[in-house]
This record gives C-alpha cells, structure tokens and sequence, in this order.
C-alpha cells in the first residue's frame, strides 16, 4: 500500500481517503488479508486517527472490509446474495425456509411491536429466536412474536421453551390462512446480542428487515430480523411491499 499525503482535497478528508483506500484493496490486497494497523495506516496517508476510522467504517458499511475480535481489519469477500421472502407469500418456517428454530420464551414484546401487535404492553407473547446461516458462516438473526391470541390450542403442548416450543409455535401459527404481509427495511447498527449472534462487534452496520404477517384480518405475527450489512446483499421477491424507513429510532427491535 503506497504513502498518500491528503492535505488538499476538494471533498472531505475521509470519502477521499475511503477512495484511495478502495484503490488499493483492489489491486494490493486479497480477500481475509489484515489491513496495517490505525497507526501505520494514519501515518502512511497524513490524517488524524479519527480521519482514518471513519474511511474504515464507511468501508466496512460498503462490504469491503470486516473486523473481527482478536483478529484485526480484513478484506471482506463479495457479498452474497440473500433472498428475503418470494414469490408466494408464506409463514415463517414454511416450504425452503432457510431458518433455523434456536429457542422461544414468553415475555412482553418491545413497545414498537406491541404496537402493531396490539398487544398490551405487560401481555406476554410468544418470542421465537431464529438463526439463518449461509456458507458456513452466521448471516441473520431473527425474533419473530407471536401473540396468544394467533396460536390458541399452543396451551396443550409440553414444550416451555428452547427450539421444541419454537417449532410448536411455527407449526401453529401455519394453521392460519395467511392474508399477507408487508415488510419495512433500515439500517441500523448491532446490539450487542445482535453482535453475539452474528460473530459482529456491537456497533457494526447492519439490515433491520421488519415484517408484519396478516392473518383474520389482524397482524398475526411480527419479525424483526437483523442482517450482517458487510457480507449480505438482500433480494427481494414479489411478495409483500419493501420501505426505506427514514426514521430508525422507531425500529422494532
């Protein structure tokens, strides 16, 4: 990587540095190869630390680079392509669903979700944990709540929790006629339980898909489900609408 002084550019320091830096991931670095550390790297080019973070962080929401605990800066790979939903509208856990059922507890849903729910804001539901992994690596992580009122006969199954009573809520909830379902997406960063199941730093940029299941004329089920934003590159299928929320403090998670 070759020395660049920034000392007069026509935009600002950290795009123009973010762009000298594209440069030379592309022709000087290969994919999981570890960037030189802030120091050097801030030192090589003239900029602040700070200066430097940024393009590193612009860079890592664009998918170009990764940071991993222990490890340091990598060249990202390409990102893969995830579908999100297709053509015909199903419940979660449906047909090839790509999911797996990891736990379920009962406890009140956040209030955003409450919201659409209409659920009372102390009224337990059913909160089914999901994992989605692709190429061996963890890509999504999933809450999907499921009221009471959506799943009535779960009362006679003797699964309290962990994936067993995630599944017997899935299997429930597809005995409705599902009517449609619309979904919202953000950009949001990671919590750190985010982080934990997606093997993320808390902070990192990632894709908050929010979707909302209509059953007998109600919202019969909620999920909100947060990609990796440095390695995921959503696709979209026919069902449902798709909406760049501008406000993210309301998200549902």
């Amino acid at each position: 990587m070759g020395t660049t002084q920034l000392e007069t550019v026509p935009e600002p320091k950290y795009w123009h540095l973010k762009n000298v830096l594209t440069e030379a991931l592309d022709s000087e670095f290969s994919v999981g190869e570890i960037l030189p550390n802030e120091r050097d790297l801030a030192a090589r080019y003239g900029v602040a630390r700070a200066t430097l973070r940024q393009a590193l962080e612009q860079l890592e929401l664009e998918g170009r680079l990764q940071r991993r605990r222990g490890v340091g800066t990598t060249v990202a790979p390409p990102r893969m392509g995830v579908a999100v939903g297709s053509e015909e509208q199903t419940w979660p856990g449906e047909g090839d669903d790509a999911w797996q059922a990891a736990d379920c507890q009962a406890a009140p849903a956040p209030p955003a979700v409450t919201e659409l729910l209409e659920t009372g804001r102390e009224e337990d539901v059913h909160t089914v944990r999901r994992t989605r992994v692709s190429h061996g690596q963890p890509v999504a992580a999933e809450l999907l709540y499921v009221p009471d009122a959506s799943v009535p006969d779960l009362s006679g199954i003797d699964a309290p929790s962990g994936a067993a009573r995630a599944r017997a809520v899935l299997r429930e909830l597809h005995r409705l006629e599902l009517e449609g379902e619309y979904r919202a997406v953000e950009l949001g960063s990671a919590s750190a339980e985010d982080a934990k199941e997606l093997d993320r730093l808390p902070g990192s940029p990632v894709l908050v898909v929010t979707t909302r299941f209509y059953a007998g004329g109600r919202t019969a089920a909620v999920s909100v489900a947060t990609y990796r934003a440095d390695t995921c590159r959503l696709t979209f299928g026919d069902a449902g609408g798709v909406e760049i929320d501008p406000t993210p403090e309301r998200r549902a998670s």
